[in-house]
């Protein structure tokens, strides 16, 4: 494996390990009625099952999630501030948007848990898809003013920032072998919503087709530098980076390391460049792929899978984390990692697996910062709608009550969480 560690270690870190869960605002608030996300889920053809709708009603029952964090021992909790709720129009900000996410950090500090924002999680403003949202050359420009509203107003209480969500998902998709029919209803999908919005071109983050992959990610990359230049123009110690989407990536032949070496290439390395002098990398984790002469090599018959039909491998966190600490030489946080699976025993057995030997890194000297599992509520899973579970707690959706109710997993993460000693 070729690696690049010739970044600093960044100097802005949280004051103890971060021990949290994480949601995003468009998956968890609802009602979120100027995003390009609940556009797209009203045109036809759709690529979303499903619209969000009302979600999980977090935006009005937001002190409930936060009690649940409490509950289980965490001490963090990472969110997502929707530029759509707070720039529902372009130049139109809505400051009681602003109270609101004040009133979650306030929220936070008074539980004692460290808030982690997310400026950016996929959504983005209906006018801002309306322009070409990343494809336009203001765009950097336009969520700066966004980003530094939000550290001008959250910054001097929050533990950590990080700009964007997974933007290199669509390289990762398209390397796991995204169907032709994936494709195509991504772009009917777009094509319906440019119609439908009286405009050429009606692009967004977490939509989009293999021809523009190289172009998003350069718009995303720009924004990103643009964002954190505006993060420490307000809050010059606060710690910022972004977040990754990283498979585990193996080999079983030496094709298949061919394979392998091609695809981190294209999906992670191109990113080097783009997070030098960043305090921090997000690692997002979820599977692991082993690559054979002819690609993925399938799971065997008769193993636990998860709900990306690939198969259940605990290990897959710490080779995604190593992975990309030597590949970008950051410090690492890890922002997600869960597994979608209707059985909570195997997700029970997935956390008991896979974080100890996360901790062993920590005292070892591999700096990790934090651990933040996804996700604490059954939620909207974009796509898939409501079909994919992740959550510590599920969410009657039907009562029009919302209630939350733990799962046994959230016990065995609270009891892991209190076992460990840093």
């Amino acid at each position: 494996m070729t690696t690049t560690a010739h970044a600093s270690q960044g100097t802005r870190r949280p004051d103890h390990f971060l021990w949290g869960a994480s949601t995003a605002g468009h998956q968890v608030d609802g009602n979120d009625t100027n995003a390009d996300t609940t556009f797209l889920e009203h045109v036809t053809p759709s690529v979303f099952k499903v619209p969000a709708d009302a979600a999980c009603n977090s935006w009005e029952q937001w002190e409930d999630d936060l009690d649940l964090i409490k509950s289980f021992g965490l001490n963090a909790y990472r969110f997502s501030v929707e530029w759509s709720r707070i720039e529902p129009e372009h130049g139109h900000v809505d400051e009681s948007a602003l109270d609101h996410y004040d009133r979650v950090v306030d929220g936070c500090l008074e539980r004692g848990i460290a808030p982690a924002v997310t400026l950016c999680h996929f959504t983005a403003p209906h006018w801002f898809a309306k322009e070409g949202a990343w494809f336009n050359p203001q765009a950097p420009d336009w969520f700066t003013e966004q980003c530094s509203r939000v550290i001008s107003r959250l910054g001097d209480r929050i533990a950590l920032a990080v700009t964007f969500n997974e933007p290199n998902l669509p390289h990762i998709l398209a390397a796991g072998g995204l169907p032709q029919e994936a494709i195509d209803l991504q772009r009917l999908c777009l094509d319906a919503a440019s119609r439908k919005a009286g405009v050429a071109r009606y692009r967004t983050g977490n939509v989009a087709i293999p021809e523009e992959f190289d172009e998003l990610e350069e718009g995303f990359k720009k924004a990103h530098r643009a964002a954190v230049a505006a993060v420490r123009a307000e809050r010059s110690d606060l710690p910022v980076g972004l977040s990754l989407s990283v498979i585990d990536d193996t080999y079983a032949t030496e094709r298949g390391k061919e394979l392998c070496e091609t695809k981190r290439a294209a999906c992670y390395g191109t990113w080097v460049d783009a997070v030098q002098g960043d305090d921090f990398i997000g690692v997002q984790n979820y599977e692991q792929l082993v690559y054979g002469d002819d690609g993925i090599i399938p799971p065997a018959p008769g193993v636990p899978v998860n709900g990306m039909g690939t198969e259940v491998k605990p290990l897959s966190l710490v080779g995604s984390v190593e992975y990309i600490h030597e590949l970008t030489g950051l410090p690492v946080v890890v922002t997600e990692h869960g597994i979608s699976t209707d059985d909570d025993e195997l997700r029970c057995r997935f956390i008991r697996e896979s974080v100890p030997p996360l901790i062993d890194m920590v005292r070892r000297g591999v700096p990790v910062l934090g651990y933040f599992h996804w996700t604490l509520l059954d939620n909207f899973e974009w796509i898939s709608g409501y079909d994919s579970k992740l959550g510590l707690c599920s969410v009657n959706r039907e009562s029009g009550n919302f209630e939350r109710t733990p799962k046994p997993s959230a016990g065995v993460y609270r009891d892991l969480v209190a076992s460990v000693v840093l």
